[in-house]
């Protein structure tokens, strides 16, 4: 189906929460999204995923240059352990739209799909939905996030540059960890500045400093988890 890039050019999704209409085949493991013949993306479902036990989801955006497999791998070490079903989709350009292209559009646009088929084929929390990344995934996270905070319940944002949002819908709970000899995106310009200016706006976000660059230390993915999660 065509969508009109107009529809998307806040960054407002059009796909809501929902149950499937019908017993869906739970397919599990990898695989792929099956939404675009030349840049797909991931979708991964636990072993042991069951309708009557919903799942977590986490939308999960590589960073520049980045593709699907980067997206998975931030947290996909935990997802059988945390009944946690992940979505990794792959930016249209060598990053996301407001990044590439300075507009919203042809990415909102495919997570929108991909979040639509997979509330069509399994059962999930509505309580513990998802979107993070890490670089410039985490500043389109934090796009998407913000500016759908009545879908996406958490913001998991590593190592981010920077947030915009034209429009803002709900009250998401937001991670946000940066290491502190961060030479790609440095951490003054970027995550402390972000941070000051979600307190001025009222927004008390998780914030996680740690002695490292432009990465993700394992206590720093399992704090995030574990925050999304509440174990």
């Amino acid at each position: 189906m065509k969508v009109s890039r107009n529809t998307y050019k806040t960054g407002r999704l059009a796909v809501t929460y929902r149950l499937p209409t019908a017993e869906q085949e739970a397919k599990t493991g990898t695989q792929p999204l099956g939404l675009d013949s030349l840049k797909d993306g991931l979708l991964y479902v636990p072993r042991a995923y069951s309708p009557g036990k919903p799942a977590a989801l986490a939308v999960m955006l590589h960073g520049s240059g980045g593709n699907a497999d980067q997206g998975m791998w931030l947290l996909q070490r935990y997802a059988d352990a945390h009944n946690l079903i992940l979505i990794a989709p792959v930016s249209r350009k060598y990053s996301w739209d407001i990044i590439a292209s300075n507009n919203f559009g042809p990415d909102v646009i495919f997570i929108d799909q991909a979040i639509t088929q997979v509330f069509a084929h399994y059962v999930i929390d509505p309580a513990r939905i998802a979107i993070g990344g890490f670089s410039d995934g985490a500043s389109y996270a934090l796009c998407l996030g913000l500016t759908n905070g009545d879908l996406f319940t958490h913001i998991i944002a590593f190592s981010p540059g920077f947030a915009y949002n034209m429009e803002s819908h709900g009250v998401p709970n937001i991670f946000i960890s940066h290491g502190t000899k961060d030479g790609v995106l440095p951490i003054d310009s970027c995550s402390r500045r972000l941070v000051r200016n979600l307190r001025d706006q009222e927004v008390e976000p998780t914030y996680l400093e740690f002695e490292g660059e432009h990465e993700i230390p394992e206590h720093i993915s399992r704090k995030a988890i574990d925050w999304f999660l509440k174990k």
